[in-house]
């Protein structure tokens, strides 16, 4: 016999409830599998069961039977009142399907086996500071004014697959919202100030720690997902879950750690999702993920990941990669349409189908302004596979960039440095302006031939050797000190001279930039 019950009377509903617990068999109240518990308020009083009669079970109010494992397994039931098994430590299977419960659900503090409430409507569900040793599991429920788990500890596997979640704020029961939490960390004013409010989350999980794997997919969440501190031991995946907040943030989860995290294959989000200083062993892919921001779309500052996969189907808003360290980073020009924030950012290899032309577009969307770091970065990756043509262009493109930083006298010496020589990257440059100058003063000389100098020997006047002289800034054949130019073509010459000397200081001030060590600029 089971110990006495402290309840006057048992429905029929829950008689079925008490005499199944000790074998731990299904009570299966349903009229037909396809019952819908959103319209559970409509069941009629042979499918209730009171919250008490179930935290009594679990703590201990009835035995198990000698050779069989005792549980609650209840399907179609509209269960009345608060679940509140908060600080219980019970190892009975608690295992809900497609039941209607109006009221909270809280397992703060408590230790489990496991939880299971797959197909449920619940107003709200509360496990904070939870372990909750095995399965948790929310699948296609309904939980109307949120989720709370922070730092709850589920040994096993986490699944929230094709649940919907609401938000204190969207609920109808207003007393219950998050506002109201005496243990907010902040308040209501500094939370705003952060962007987030309880009000606008829809999971609040911040510390969370799953061994298992998180599985999020196909959920809907018409609030933030706040991750802060969270870890997946064997990774989170959120394909096509569609996150629309009305908040800053769709996702909030600075410092998270994973092994792996799948932002992909229709994942949706309308909001920032925020991944700062987050670090990921192995893929962070938002393949064919659409992204959709009024400023900030991605926040992956400050984060390391083995793999960033970046191919969305859409993207609109800010990028902010820096400060990152990233192993292999997959993308496509189009990931990009907006600024990305790109300082200090490391990456071992790039992929995908992007040109050069697209990577150094990619470098002056820095809202930022001009920051050597990324070029050199690129320009670094481009020389380890060998295009050390395409290193030449990056730098190039950088003493670019950062001319139009310059004061005036500095823009005017680097114009001509990029003409004459480009920076001493394209020293080609220099041979094209010496030839066109060489062929020019030989016209003009030929047609036009100096005086002789010293009359007291005769010399023959060679116009080729004459312009070379005059272009070198050391003479070499003894022509300029023997022939003086008349008329106008004095002015070439001077003219010829100088540019000899601006050719030549272009070459050394380049030839030094080239070789020297790379480093800020």
């Amino acid at each position: 016999m089971g110990r006495s019950r402290p309840f006057w009377r048992l429905n029929p509903a829950e008689r079925k409830l008490w005499d199944a617990y000790p074998s731990g068999a299904w009570v299966d109240l349903r009229e037909s599998e396809r019952d819908d518990p959103t319209h559970g308020a409509s069941w009629g009083r042979e499918r209730v069961v009171r919250a008490q009669v179930i935290a009594a079970l679990l703590l201990g109010m009835r035995e198990g039977r000698p050779g069989e494992v005792p549980g609650i397994r209840l399907a179609g039931a509209r269960i009345v009142g608060d679940l509140n098994l908060s600080d219980a430590v019970f190892t009975s299977k608690l295992h809900l399907l497609n039941c209607y419960i109006p009221g909270a659900v809280s397992l703060n503090d408590a230790r489990t086996r496991g939880v299971r409430f797959r197909g449920c409507d619940i107003h709200r569900f509360k496990a904070g500071r939870a372990v909750i040793d095995g399965l948790f599991d929310l699948d296609g429920s309904t939980i109307r004014a949120g989720v709370r788990l922070d730092n709850t500890h589920v040994t096993g596997q986490f699944r929230l697959s094709r649940a919907t979640i609401g938000t204190p704020e969207g609920a109808s029961r207003g007393s219950e919202s998050y506002l109201t939490d005496a243990r907010a960390p902040y308040t209501p004013e500094e939370m705003e100030a952060r962007g987030f409010t309880r009000s606008h989350t829809a999971l609040w999980a911040g510390g969370l720690t799953v061994d298992g794997g998180a599985f999020l997919r196909g959920m809907r969440s018409t609030g933030t997902l706040r991750l802060i501190g969270a870890r997946f031991n064997s990774g989170i995946y959120l394909q096509r879950s569609v996150i629309a907040t009305g908040g800053a943030y769709a996702v909030h989860a600075d410092h998270l750690q994973a092994t792996t995290g799948e932002f992909s294959d229709g994942f949706t989000a309308e909001g920032t999702v925020r991944l700062r200083g987050a670090r990921f062993s192995g893929v962070l892919s938002f393949d064919r993920a659409k992204l959709k921001a009024p400023e900030r779309v991605l926040h992956l500052s400050h984060m390391q990941v083995d793999e960033l996969i970046l191919t969305p189907a859409s993207i609109e808003g800010e990028i902010n990669l820096g400060y990152s360290r990233i192993g292999v980073l997959l993308d496509r020009p189009d990931c990009y349409p907006g600024n990305v924030h790109l300082n200090e950012t490391t990456y071992e290899s790039l992929r995908g189908p992007a040109r050069l032309s697209d990577r150094l577009a990619w470098l002056r969307r820095d809202p930022d302004g001009y920051r050597p770091q990324p070029y050199e970065q690129l320009a670094a990756y481009c020389r380890r596979i060998g295009h050390e043509s395409e290193a030449r262009r990056v730098l190039l493109a950088k003493q670019r960039s950062r001319r139009r930083t310059l004061r005036l006298p500095g823009t005017i010496w680097g114009w001509l440095l990029d003409v004459m020589v480009g920076y001493g990257y394209r020293p080609w440059l220099a041979g094209v302006w010496a030839g066109l100058l060489l062929a020019l003063g030989t016209a003009v000389f030929s047609a036009h031939h100096p005086s002789q100098i010293g009359l007291d020997e005769r010399r023959s006047f060679n116009p080729l050797l004459y312009t070379l002289d005059l272009l070198v800034p050391v003479s070499l054949f003894d022509q300029r000190g023997a022939w003086e130019p008349v008329g106008w073509t004095q002015w070439l010459a001077g003219g010829l001279i100088a540019a000899g000397w601006i050719l030549a200081t272009a070459l050394i001030a380049g030839g030094t930039r080239v070789l020297r060590p790379s480093g800020p600029s």
